[in-house]
């Protein structure tokens, strides 16, 4: 766009993700329904809700006072995990408190394959798409990557022999799209279990703001991450169009020294360790 390039603009530098995963066990789009989605405790949108009953893994963590249910992608190297609480608490989506104990180590634990347990589960998860774009100059910063944004300590001597080359702007898009079909997208604590009889399949009704993560499982690590929020304006109302999503680490752009360093904050709803590590 003409706020990332412009005539200053001597190298820009692009990475992107795609990802496409069917789910190893797809809802029937008969059973999607018109549901209330719970913004906070005063206020609902209205959205289309999938259901199925089936076996999935799941976990209760007192606390943090949240469910997890882990979605398989078909052949189960990947997974989408979905971390719901119990109640909306607080007077805005109620993630705040799940968000501050939520570290990469935290989430390690809480989704170890030993400490979710295979249970039959009734699912009820809206079907959402959502696009969101992210400057992130101070998040790099904060983490110490302060030099490449610098006219005077910038050095990418190896990369071009073009002079005086700063990093000016680091722009994230990402783009996902949830339905019946997948997932489409470029871009010491214990868990509780509890026995439960085979009449009465556990429930997990994700009508109120939750995390999601799409995770590769043999090495644990975190593929894309977001959050339910942009949902309540960006519902899907029907099925219409085939799902295309695509996570893009866009556009990192260097500039020349004259150029002004744009910055604009980033607000991320992860803490900082738990986005190093996405």
């Amino acid at each position: 766009s003409p706020e990332v390039l412009d005539s200053m603009t001597r190298l820009v530098l692009v990475n992107a993700i795609y990802f496409k995963g069917n789910w190893n066990k797809q809802f029937k789009e008969d059973y999607t329904a018109d549901a209330e989605f719970r913004i906070n405790k005063n206020d609902t949108k209205p959205v289309k809700m999938m259901q199925q009953k089936s076996k999935f893994s799941l976990a209760t963590i007192p606390e943090a006072n949240c469910q997890i249910l882990e979605m398989p992608y078909e052949g189960e190297d990947l997974s989408m995990l979905i971390f719901l609480p119990n109640e909306i608490e607080g007077d805005t989506t109620g993630l705040e408190k799940l968000e501050k104990e939520l570290t990469y180590e935290k989430f390690v634990e809480w989704t170890r394959p030993d400490l979710m347990g295979q249970t039959e589960v009734e699912v009820r998860l809206p079907r959402f798409k959502m696009e969101e774009t992210y400057d992130l100059n101070k998040v790099l910063i904060g983490m110490g990557m302060v030099d490449a944004f610098s006219r005077e300590k910038s050095d990418f001597s190896g990369m071009s022999s073009a002079i005086d080359l700063f990093l000016s702007k680091v722009v994230h898009k990402a783009f996902i799209e949830v339905n019946e079909e997948g997932t489409e997208a470029a871009a010491a604590t214990a868990a509780a279990m509890s026995e439960r009889s085979l009449m009465i399949p556990a429930m997990f009704i994700a009508d109120h703001p939750f995390l999601f993560f799409i995770r590769h499982n043999t090495t644990m690590s975190v593929l894309f991450a977001g959050d339910s929020a942009p949902l309540c304006e960006r519902c899907v109302p029907q099925s219409s169009v085939t799902p295309q999503v695509e996570v893009t680490w866009d556009v990192a752009t260097l500039k020349q020294s004259t150029a002004p360093l744009h910055c604009s904050s980033y607000k991320s709803h992860f803490p900082s360790q738990l986005l190093y590590k996405v």
